[in-house]
């Protein structure tokens, strides 16, 4: 396959004179990041009136910028055919639904199968892109909805939207207790100092916000909605499991299983045999990438949670039955 091209061209405005090359470049050129236009100076794939500058050499003003750049195979993974429900796409983006057990990416212990290499059986040009256009993540056995780049000047803007956290991500959770109110998570996360697997609330961690509030509570549980200010690793799981309401069946932070005094038989095989976190990416909304106009997607709750929530409300309403 060809790898796309790049050809751009601009004038350096006079009011630059004197500023270095690279700054001025990523303000001609707002599309694409810093990082990959100075490797397009340094690889002298952008010329400054027809010549090769160094990032760091300033401009006078009024020099033509021309940008003649190959946009090289950043992905090398094999692409699979394997089903995606995509929720919304066009010639920038496209939205899917992930469903729980998908790896997004291929990595140790999962070489391929993954979410990446659907993407590439759907799209082969996604190869020319940072993790081809993927911009955010969900952990394998959260399901839910994703957005994927399938362009640079998407990926960049995605990236953008991300870092200054103007995309709307919400998920809904099932966790442990009934809780009375919503709140607000606000602790820092990083790596845990001795399980490397597992992240952890620390003071020296980097910033972290939750939001969240109640959808329906239960007797001994409760679905909340929760909504994502910064994205940090496992961040809904490690904070609620710091509020000492882990999600069900969390593996790495959901504890022992604590069953409600005469639950049903029901949810109790349902609690039991929940082997994955109750966690989905119920909504996304970001500004296109493009265009600017909202984009909002959202994915129905998954089987495997939807008989989890009837079993809670079930048993919720059997005890109430008996107190009559």
């Amino acid at each position: 396959m060809t790898e796309p091209a790049i050809a751009l061209q601009a004038v350096v405005p006079d009011s630059a004179a004197g500023r270095r090359f690279d700054a001025v470049l990523a303000e001609l050129f707002p599309d694409y990041s810093r990082s990959r236009l100075a490797g397009w100076i340094k690889a002298g794939q952008v010329l400054l009136d027809g010549r090769e500058a160094r990032p760091r050499d300033p401009v006078h003003g009024g020099e033509q910028v021309t940008v003649s750049a190959v946009l090289e195979v950043q992905t090398r993974s094999e692409p699979q055919d394997i089903a995606l429900d995509v929720l919304f796409e066009d010639e920038h983006v496209i939205v899917i639904d992930k469903p729980a057990g998908l790896v997004v990416h291929p990595g140790a212990g999962n070489p391929d199968g993954t979410l990446v290499n659907a993407l590439l059986n759907k799209d082969p040009a996604l190869n020319a892109l940072p993790r081809a256009g993927i911009v955010h993540r969900l952990d394998k056995d959260t399901s839910g909805v994703m957005v994927v780049a399938r362009t640079l000047v998407a990926h960049t803007a995605l990236v953008e939207q991300l870092s200054a956290r103007d995309v709307h991500r919400q998920y809904l959770a099932v966790v442990s207790g009934a809780l009375v109110s919503g709140g607000t998570a606000n602790a820092p996360i990083d790596r845990h100092p001795r399980d490397r697997i597992r992240m952890a609330v620390r003071e020296d961690g980097r910033e972290a916000v939750t939001h969240y509030r109640l959808r329906e509570r239960f007797r001994a549980h409760t679905l909340l909605e929760c909504r994502l200010e910064t994205g940090r690793t496992h961040q809904i799981r490690v904070h609620m499991a710091h509020l000492k309401h882990p999600i069900i069946g969390d593996p790495l932070y959901g504890g022992s299983l604590k069953l409600p005094r005469g639950a049903t038989d029901t949810l109790v095989a349902q609690l039991r045999g929940f082997r994955r976190q109750a966690l989905h990416a119920e909504t996304l909304e970001f500004s296109h990438p493009v265009t600017g106009e909202p984009v909002r997607t959202s994915a129905p709750m998954p089987a495997d949670m939807k008989a989890l929530v009837a079993a809670l409300q079930d048993d919720s309403r059997a005890a109430a039955e008996r107190g009559r």
